[in-house]
């Protein structure tokens, strides 16, 4: 098969960022892929096209959804975000109150915001785990809990890849009595009818686009040579998390709210009207126009311990500066592992969201931010 027609539809006014997109599939940049674009509570945009599979024999439909890796986090933010308009969970309030245990190994001042902001100093397990140590959320959830952080909590962060989404889904458990998944199945994806999912039903497996590995890249003659510190050996090693386990029904039934979760562009996108649209999608309110701005509160700013590189953290978001320089300063953003992004512009009332099943590195790349740039372009504010 070697049809990869663009479907969908761009207004008018957005018609560059169709072009983009089926750039990204026709040079071979993308496999397989779908972007999504809200305005004002409207999408705009919704695009997909080429293939769920590396052998190019399985169309992406409408339907299609991956897994997003991190990109997931930004839906563990909104959960925590919702609690806190609430009035059910005080960002400001230590861990323990929530969960007395967490309070061993010098945490007892350790904050929510702490854990939202990747500033908590729980990076990764100090005890060895396995990938099937994942699926165990009481065994996960009862190292951290128990272990001491690897630095003085609140003074920098150390981006929490996996840990992150134990951490906050637990809190959520302990305030609602639900897990995090089905918490956000019942308060969110279900009242917008959203297609995402953090737990996949093994019905839904014969939807999900296979993912395609990084290519090595091409010799250069040169030899890189990279000295991890011990803590960016810790997440990448313990556990060692492989491209193929992500392909597993073990894997995607599971909640790991960190870097779990599946779905596509639209449901993003859509989902992220809440913040970008003053709390309101689809005419339901969720969180009030405070409660979504709250997100924007500076919480870290500098080298990140992990990344290695200038972050800066608002309540579970990234905020513009460091490698993303949004033109708005009230956005929010963050991305997955090979390449997916989501951003909301709290001002422009916008939100973004580009998915894809062929990974490109560990950040997000050219083929998300050109979407993003014309879109920006188009809307005058580049």
């Amino acid at each position: 098969m070697t049809d990869s027609t663009v479907a969908g539809f761009a207004h008018d006014r957005f018609a560059a960022a169709r072009t983009v997109f089926e750039h990204n599939l026709t040079s071979g940049a993308d496999v397989g892929a779908s972007f999504c674009a809200t305005l004002e509570g409207e999408t705009v945009v919704d695009l997909w096209g080429g293939f769920a599979d590396a052998a190019k024999s399985r169309p992406w439909a409408k339907d299609t959804i991956v897994n997003v890796y991190s990109t997931t986090k930004t839906m563990l933010a909104l959960c925590a975000l919702i609690l806190a308009d609430r009035g059910e969970l005080d960002f400001d309030a230590p861990v323990a109150r929530y969960w007395p245990a967490f309070a061993a190994n010098g945490k007892a001042g350790v904050k929510v915001s702490h854990l939202m902001g990747h500033s908590s100093g729980l990076s990764g397990w100090k005890e060895p785990i396995s990938n099937e140590d994942l699926y165990d959320w009481e065994k996960v959830t009862s190292l951290l809990a128990a272990q001491a952080p690897f630095w003085s909590p609140g003074t920098a962060s150390g981006y929490h890849a996996i840990t992150q989404g134990y951490l906050v889904g637990e809190l959520v458990r302990r305030v609602t009595g639900l897990s995090l998944g089905t918490f956000f199945r019942q308060e969110i994806a279900e009242p917008l009818g959203a297609d995402f999912h953090i737990g996949l039903p093994a019905s839904e497996d014969g939807r999900v686009a296979e993912l395609i590995p990084t290519p090595p890249p091409p010799p250069s003659g040169e030899a890189v040579v990279w000295s991890p510190t011990e803590l960016q050996i810790n997440i990448a090693t313990n556990p060692g998390v492989q491209l193929p386990l992500h392909g597993t029904r073990a894997w995607r039934g599971a909640e790991i709210p960190a870097a779990g979760g599946t779905g596509n562009a639209r449901s993003v996108a859509e989902i992220h009207v809440i913040l970008a649209n003053g709390g309101v999608a689809k005419g339901k309110r969720f969180l009030s126009e405070a409660g979504c701005r709250k997100a924007l509160e500076l919480q870290s700013e500098g080298t990140d311990l992990i990344l290695g590189m200038p972050a800066r953290f608002g309540l579970g978001f990234a905020l513009p500066g460091g490698w993303l320089p949004a033109p708005s300063p009230n956005s929010l953003f963050w991305g997955g592992y090979g390449g997916s992004l989501a951003i909301i512009d709290l001002d422009a009332r916008t939100s973004f969201a580009y998915v894809m099943n062929r990974l490109a590195g560990p950040m997000w790349d050219a083929r998300g931010l050109g979407l993003v740039t014309a879109m920006w372009q188009a809307l005058g504010l580049v």
